[in-house]
């Protein structure tokens, strides 16, 4: 389960640009601890995913496809709560 964890960690903090490293890590971190078996093949799955497609689900603007379409996660996600501000 740690090796699990540290590869979507790193999947995480590592996506290209530091605004979808700021949220997809950000959310990773702030409830990762939280998560059962059933979050965390969401979020290995949500990972997969375009950045800017993730980003949307985030602030709001899109919607995830069916089968990521989870609203406890999404609403999560779009509570932005994971963020830290200057």
């Amino acid at each position: 389960m740690q090796d699990r964890l540290k590869r979507l960690k790193f999947r995480a903090w590592h996506r290209g640009t530091r605004e979808a490293d700021y949220m997809i890590g950000g959310f990773f971190d702030r409830y990762s601890s939280e998560w059962g078996e059933a979050e965390l093949g969401w979020y290995e799955a949500v990972v997969e995913e375009d950045d800017v497609d993730i980003m949307a689900w985030a602030l709001g603007t899109g919607q995830p496809p069916a089968h990521l379409d989870r609203p406890e996660m999404i609403a999560a996600m779009r509570r932005l709560d994971y963020i830290p501000l200057p």
